[in-house]
Order: structure tokens, then C-alpha cells, then sequence
């Protein structure tokens, strides 16, 4: 099987991967012809390598696609999965009314701007003021009730399966659950529910490479958000090799029959 890869550190231990920098893509073009699977594509040439070189690639486009920003994964949850998703609004700056979202959410509410990771544009807005401050900063708003909660899960899901899943427990006084904003791990105790939840969700959007991020309020289990290049150092404390994961999905492919298997056969 003849590999590209855009992301050389996200395929670290596959053998006989070629690896191209995203700004030489059409310098190096026939080698990308030649390639089987192209992975780990920029979001800015998924459409060329698929639509235009019908090359298949990992992650796929439905998750490139649904994955592209917070408004693209909530409007695919919204129809499918509705009632796993937070009461969650969005609006275009031009048409936002402020008590009217005061009405609606109340104080404190969540504002988050549509493409951010690692807790980064996750805003916490307790007053009119702050609120304010969001919507004249962000031209496209999304905004979203606050849970009750001080840990969330992160579910990752790589191919056609979970594989593995831990709870991230927000630092004492802190409102982000993400571990860049000084979260905690914790392996015990994960929600069978919840893993079911993404596996359904996976299969049906067809999605085979997120980190899925899921609050427990209750018996309800809601989707936050999904990254597509999501964190492995929760993954590696489990000892779980992300790109063993992936080579083994990508080669069960009935198009593809390798030869020999990538990783060395433990002595």
C-alpha cells in the first residue's frame, strides 16, 4: 500500500509513508496520483484530492466536512440527533437581539466562537456587558446554554470503532474542561451509554476520526462539540497507538491487500 501523509507526526512508526509538505501539493502531484490513501489532508485541499484526484483520504470528508467548525457538527447533530445536543442558537451578528437571547438563556450562558480548539474561544458570559463584548467581536454567534458540569468526556473514535475514552475534570475553579486549560484525567467510571452514543453518531454521519466531547447532565448525555485532530496524550496513557488504529482500518480496505503488516511483530 503506498501512503502520503500531510502530517508527519500524526503517522509517526508507519513504515513506508511519503511525506509532503501542503504547500508543495501540486508540485508533488504524481506521487499523489500514485498514492493509495492520502492522510491527514489540510482542510484547503480535501476537495481537490477527492473531488478532483479521486483519492481517497483519512480522516474522511464527512469528517473534514462536518467537522469544518461548530456550526456544520451542530446543524448535522440538530437533524439526527437532536436531543443529545445542549439548547444551543445561531445567529448572525446584523440580527442578534440581546434581551431576547437574555430571555432565552439567561445569565450565565455559553458563547463560543465557531472554529476553536483547546478551550480557546469558550467564553463563560455572566453579564450583559460581556455578552456584548462576544457579539462584537464574533460576526457569526454561537451560543449555548451552560450545563451543569465540571468534567466532560472525551470519546475518540478512529475508524469504525472507540478507542478510548476518559473523563477531563476542570481545575478547581475553573469553567474549561479542556486538559490545555489545566484539566485533569480520570479512566474510571465511563458511561457505557455514552460510548454507544458515539458509535451511533459515528456510523450514521459516517465519521471515522474525532475526539467527541460529551456532557453527562443526569441520565442525558449531550454532544459538545467533535475535533477532528483531537489530543493523543489522554490515548497514549492507555497505552493506545493512534496510528497502529488507523493503519489497521486503513488496510482492512477490500481495494487494498497489504503485504506485510507496518508494525514489527513484538520478539
Amino acid at each position: 500500500m503506498k501512503l502520503v501523509t500531510f502530517n508527519p507526526f500524526r503517522t509517526l512508526g508507519m513504515r513506508n509513508v511519503t511525506y509532503i509538505k501542503p504547500e508543495n501539493i501540486f508540485k508533488e502531484i504524481d506521487k499523489i496520483k500514485e498514492a493509495d490513501y492520502v492522510l491527514f489532508p489540510e482542510y484547503w485541499q480535501v476537495n481537490s484530492l477527492v473531488y478532483g484526484l479521486k483519492k481517497k483520504i483519512f480522516p474522511n470528508i464527512n469528517t473534514y466536512h462536518l467537522g469544518h467548525n461548530k456550526i456544520e457538527t451542530t446543524r448535522a447533530l440538530w437533524a439526527t440527533f437532536p436531543r443529545n445536543v445542549p439548547y444551543t442558537q445561531i445567529l448572525s451578528k446584523d440580527n442578534a437581539d440581546i434581551e431576547t437571547i437574555e430571555e432565552e438563556f439567561g445569565y450565565p450562558l455559553v458563547a463560543k466562537e465557531i472554529k476553536s480548539s483547546m478551550g480557546r474561544g469558550v467564553f463563560l458570559v455572566e453579564n450583559r456587558q460581556e455578552l456584548k463584548n462576544y457579539i462584537e467581536n464574533n460576526d457569526t454567534l454561537y451560543i449555548q446554554e451552560k450545563l451543569p458540569i465540571d468534567r466532560d468526556l472525551r470519546i475518540v473514535y478512529v475508524g469504525n470503532k472507540v478507542i478510548g475514552a476518559y473523563w477531563r475534570i476542570a481545575a478547581e475553579g475553573s469553567f474549561h474542561n479542556n486538559i490545555a486549560k489545566g484539566a485533569s484525567y480520570d479512566y474510571n467510571d465511563i458511561p457505557l451509554e455514552a460510548i454507544e452514543l458515539v458509535e451511533r453518531v459515528a456510523a450514521t454521519l459516517e465519521i471515522n476520526h474525532a475526539g467527541f466531547d460529551i456532557a453527562v447532565v443526569g441520565n442525558n448525555h449531550y454532544i459538545l462539540e467533535y475535533n477532528v485532530m483531537f489530543g493523543n496524550e489522554g490515548l497514549r496513557n492507555m497505552g493506545v497507538e493512534v496510528e497502529k488504529c488507523i493503519y489497521e482500518y486503513i488496510s482492512s480496505d477490500p481495494d487494498f491487500n497489504p503485504n506485510s503488516p507496518i508494525y514489527p511483530k513484538a520478539s
